[in-house]
């Protein structure tokens, strides 16, 4: 593995998803599924954010935009609440939920905002 990458990566992730969240992800991976986790920080996070071609919040938007349409609600709330650390606003996040219910559906929309809801009312953005 490419330290470099994996080092970039984790600073990346740790600013984008909160340090503790991203330290506990770590310290929880044993063998089995510590090497994805390294594998996944220096790739997604090193070598994808890290591309200072688009910036972080627009990457947040992107991958809201992307995960909603995948339908993976659990990730799509934990890049949420990255998106906001990234500078995305309330209403951004609302365009977004639209554009995902346009191409993917009206039931994908709504399980989007009943998540968002629940990470805006976290973050006393509601």
């Amino acid at each position: 593995m490419d330290n470099d990458l994996f080092d970039k990566g984790l600073a990346q992730r740790k600013a984008t998803l909160g340090a503790e969240y991203v330290e506990k992800n770590l310290a929880d991976a044993d063998d089995f599924t510590r090497p994805f986790q390294e594998a996944m920080t220096a790739w997604c996070w090193g070598f994808g954010w890290g591309d200072d071609a688009i910036d972080p919040k627009t990457l947040s938007m992107m991958n809201l935009a992307m995960i909603g349409a995948l339908g993976k609600m659990h990730e799509w709330e934990i890049h949420c609440r990255g998106a906001i650390r990234n500078g995305v606003s309330r209403e951004q996040i609302r365009g977004i939920v639209h554009v995902v219910g346009i191409y993917c559906g009206v039931p994908q929309a709504l399980e989007c905002f009943r998540v968002a809801r629940r990470v805006l009312e976290e973050n006393e953005m509601l």
